[in-house]
């Protein structure tokens, strides 16, 4: 059965075709799938025998809510999705003054072992499909009742290791008659896979960018992210500032603030220094504790001595507000949980 979720108009329009129906009925079909509509029958506009053909041919799916948590703090909704094969995913809405975001994860597991993160604790299990990815915007939007107006890809997984199908999800959210949100309201986020970053530039985007960087030199950054290793700070400098020049669109460094580990003054002024030379936003993240690591967020103190550094060497740095801390917002953690209950049955 092939999967028409992840079908752009006219690759719809082809199959229909296949099955001897007008190719005008193509539009109607993605209308609906648009719409978040994922029963053949209630596509009402199209005649019964089409319907037939579809459910014949095609496979589609609602993704079923396993937990839902709100914080009762700041409103932040956090899902724990099941999939069709069983497995499960999380998703995270929160509010800002400028709208809401959808933060999605794009694999089920993570094979990149960050070693603060709680997505990667048990490795990498399957990539997503984009019409798996495109559920988690569409129901989390339907279910929320809130209307989503930007997505990050910052949640469980790496986008970049499940390219082809993050760049036809991407093109399928984008389009204007599915959910139609622009380019410039997406955040995709990477751990540093540079040997992709060409691939990207050349899709020619206009979405940001933001570079997990955590660490601004080799032996901090190696010993919390594998990634790191074979590539190094130098190289993803080089990719980061080769990708600046062929799209004009200026990268974040994502940059979680760990107590003792990444937040000296020595980190500081080398982050400054990257940063400057690559043109890039600094977005320092608070650290959520995850049960199973043993790294704790920095101290107010550390945090601000932090912050002092960068700006007076002249980058610009924001830092991350703290949402659905009471509804374990941080990637991974509800899905490790919700495992970890399983595994005690």
């Amino acid at each position: 059965m092939k999967d028409i979720l992840s079908m752009l108009p006219e690759e719809i329009e082809a199959e229909l075709k296949e099955l001897g129906e007008p190719k005008y009925r193509a539009g109607q079909v993605f209308a609906w799938l648009g719409r978040g509509v994922r029963d053949f029958d209630g596509m009402s506009d199209l005649p019964v025998s089409l319907r037939e053909k579809l459910k014949q041919n095609f496979s589609i799916y609602q993704p079923k809510v396993l937990r839902k948590q709100v914080s009762q703090i700041d409103g932040t909704v956090k899902y724990l999705w099941e999939l069709k094969d069983g497995n499960s995913v999380e998703t995270v809405v929160m509010s800002y003054k400028h709208g809401n975001t959808v933060c999605i994860s794009t694999q089920v597991g993570c094979r990149q072992g960050c070693a603060f993160c709680a997505s990667t604790i048990g490795g990498l299990v399957r990539c997503l499909e984009p019409s798996e990815m495109l559920d988690e915007v569409m129901y989390s939007q339907i279910d929320s009742g809130k209307e989503i107006s930007n997505i990050v890809l910052m949640g469980i997984g790496e986008p970049l290791d499940n390219f082809d199908n993050v760049m036809r999800f991407l093109e399928l959210v984008n389009h204007p008659k599915s959910m139609n949100i622009g380019m410039r309201h997406i955040s995709l986020s990477t751990c540093g896979l540079i040997e992709r970053f060409d691939d990207l530039a050349a899709k020619n985007l206009q979405l940001t960018l933001s570079v997990s960087l955590h660490a601004p030199d080799d032996e901090t950054r190696s010993k919390i992210m594998p990634a790191n290793r074979g590539r190094g700070v130098a190289k993803l400098t080089e990719a980061c500032k080769s990708y600046y020049k062929k799209t004009g669109r200026r990268i974040s460094f994502e940059y979680a603030m760990i107590d003792g580990v990444n937040d000296t003054e020595y980190h500081a002024r080398l982050l400054s220094k990257i940063a400057n030379e690559v043109s890039a936003h600094v977005n320092l993240i608070p650290l959520n504790h995850v049960e199973e690591r043993q790294f704790g967020p920095s101290t107010p103190g550390h945090m601000k001595a932090f912050i002092k550094i960068l700006e007076d060497n002249g980058v610009n740095v924001t830092v991350r507000r703290k949402l659905g801390s009471d509804v374990d917002a941080s990637c991974g953690q509800l899905r490790r949980r919700m495992e970890n209950k399983t595994v005690r049955k």
